[in-house]
């Protein structure tokens, strides 16, 4: 049997121009080979799966390279970059902060360094996770790292910047590197797809894009659970069975019965979601952003925002135009106090159910009514004035006689005696 290589593995980028979604970091580190401008440290960080490490191993291949391409990559022909290729290159050392954490580790890193390079111009140290250094071992670094050896490289990779103390990155040149787009992981996916002979609905793909959350190596091992799942033909149906994902049409069909001021829906759509096993907090929350995206969809500068697929960003556009702004401004302010209460909740069925309601309160047709009712309110009510002040200015002709005098019963004594 062939061994399987995962396609986070298989699919790694090997040069710069195949690193998805860094162009801007790409770019420059292409810039700085190309004009010799290279730093003795950089730290790359950023959040998980983004191509840190990727971009460090590149780097420290394309610098080594004897034949640099037009395009200042590596050659992949030379003697450095075979080396490189088979894992058996001297001049490239990859060290692990999080096992490798002490000073006497630290101390082993300096010794080595003093060592010349047999093959290329540099020796290139990659740490990774290098916030995992403890305070006594990041002092001792701190020398080595300020004041290297002319041929010594040090690439620092971290997905918390935070924790490394303020002298260490005083000494680095620093690339903050973003999550990875919908489009852009979605894309690498249908390439992977196409390699593999994998037939992949563009829903699916964009599903799976939205669920590794920006990291592509995330993506990529979801792509490999989903292929082993449903085979060659991926569909949008097979990918939110096996990701438990809660369909957008869910979220679109109960915004259709909060329009309609259709309360029994939108509890009946509800209730479908609890029985297909979801959890009353995530549809909260994942209505809350739905509602957020129907806000943004109403602009065409901030459309753009809406992290989903052209089809679906082309369903809120269509649904975003019966929805009014104090709607949505309402909605929103409902299902975040609802979030925020679920778990101290003891009926949290009814908690959510509340909030449906209040949400269908709030639609268009309701507050017309409402109104309505008001303006209803103010025509009448000018007459009913009227009529009161026509009672209350009849004359009155013992008051026309005596309106200074209050009369009292005749039987009173003081009331006689202050007369007299």
């Amino acid at each position: 049997m062939e061994n399987f290589i995962v396609s986070a593995r298989k699919y790694r980028p090997n040069t710069f121009d195949t690193v998805v979604g860094q162009e801007s970091i790409t770019n420059t580190l292409k810039s700085a080979i190309k004009t010799n401008h290279l730093a003795q440290a950089y730290l790359f960080c950023g959040p998980r799966g983004v191509g840190k490490t990727t971009c460090a191993r590149i780097l420290a291949k394309t610098i080594n390279c004897q034949s640099l391409t037009e395009n200042i990559e590596a050659c992949d022909e030379c003697e450095s970059c075979n080396s490189f290729n088979t894992s058996r290159s001297f001049n490239i050392h990859e060290l692990d902060a999080a096992s490798n954490n002490k000073v006497d580790d630290i101390r082993t890193l300096t010794d080595q360094v003093r060592i010349p390079p047999q093959v290329g111009r540099y020796s290139i140290y990659i740490i990774d996770e290098v916030h995992m250094l403890s305070t006594s071992a990041f002092n001792a670094f701190l020398k080595t790292l300020e004041e290297p050896p002319p041929h010594a490289i040090f690439i620092l990779a971290t997905t918390e910047k935070q924790k490394i103390i303020p002298t260490i990155l005083s000494r680095c040149q620093i690339f903050d590197f973003q999550r990875i787009t919908i489009d852009d992981i979605s894309g690498r996916l249908r390439y992977v797809a196409d390699q593999e002979g994998v037939e992949a609905e563009q829903e699916a793909l964009n599903v799976i894009a939205q669920k590794a959350d920006g990291a592509m190596r995330d993506a990529l091992t979801i792509f490999d659970q989903i292929v082993s799942f449903s085979g060659r033909q991926i569909t949008y149906r097979n990918v939110i069975e096996n990701l438990n994902v809660l369909d957008h049409e869910y979220y679109l069909r109960i915004t259709e019965a909060f329009n309609k001021v259709d309360v029994s829906a939108s509890l009946l759509i509800f209730n479908e979601i609890l029985e297909k096993g979801f959890d009353g907090h995530n549809f909260i929350a994942g209505l809350g952003s739905h509602f957020r995206n129907l806000l943004v969809a109403g602009d065409k500068t901030t459309i753009n925002l809406i992290e989903v697929g052209s089809k679906v960003r082309e369903r809120y556009i269509s649904q975003r135009a019966g929805c009014s702004l104090g709607f949505l401004y309402k909605g929103l302010e409902i299902l975040s106090n609802c979030d925020i209460y679920y778990k101290t909740s003891r009926n949290q069925r009814l908690h959510v159910e509340l909030a449906l309601i209040r949400l269908c309160n709030i639609s268009g047709k309701a507050v017309e009514a409402v109104e309505a009712s008001e303006v209803d309110k103010a025509v009448t009510t000018p007459k009913e004035k009227t009529k009161t002040e026509t009672k209350t200015e009849t004359p009155d002709p013992e008051k026309e006689k005596s309106p200074d005098i209050v009369k009292q019963p005749a039987s009173d004594p003081s009331v006689s005696a202050m007369l007299r």
